[in-house]
């Protein structure tokens, strides 16, 4: 399924709307903190499982939003940082395990 809008809030969170018309919201501060890009990945995986990230205002502010094909999202957050692809089923995927709109 792909979205049918994308809209920040409050600059905090994400909110998508599907093409069902259903709606998702994401914590902006925990979708950075689990950044899907390669450098992110490996460095929690180098962090113990208490390990709780603090991340600063513009790490957590996105600067530029964009749909990547038909199956993603890419966040250029204003801190520059802009390699991490988000894609639908891993968002959707967070959202149903949490039973929770701010899942991830």
């Amino acid at each position: 399924m792909q979205p049918s809008k994308l809209k920040l809030v409050d600059e905090k969170q994400l909110y998508i709307e599907w093409e069902d018309k259903s709606g998702t919201i994401l914590s902006l501060h925990k979708m950075r903190a689990l950044c899907p890009c390669a450098t992110c990945s490996t460095s929690r995986l180098s962090q113990s499982k208490s390990y709780i990230p603090i991340l600063l205002t513009n790490q957590i502010q996105v600067a530029k939003l964009e749909v990547v094909g038909n199956y993603a999202i890419k966040i250029e957050w204003k801190d520059g940082h802009n390699t991490g692809i988000y894609e639908y089923s891993s968002l959707m995927r967070y959202v149903d395990e949490k039973n929770s709109l701010e899942a991830i």
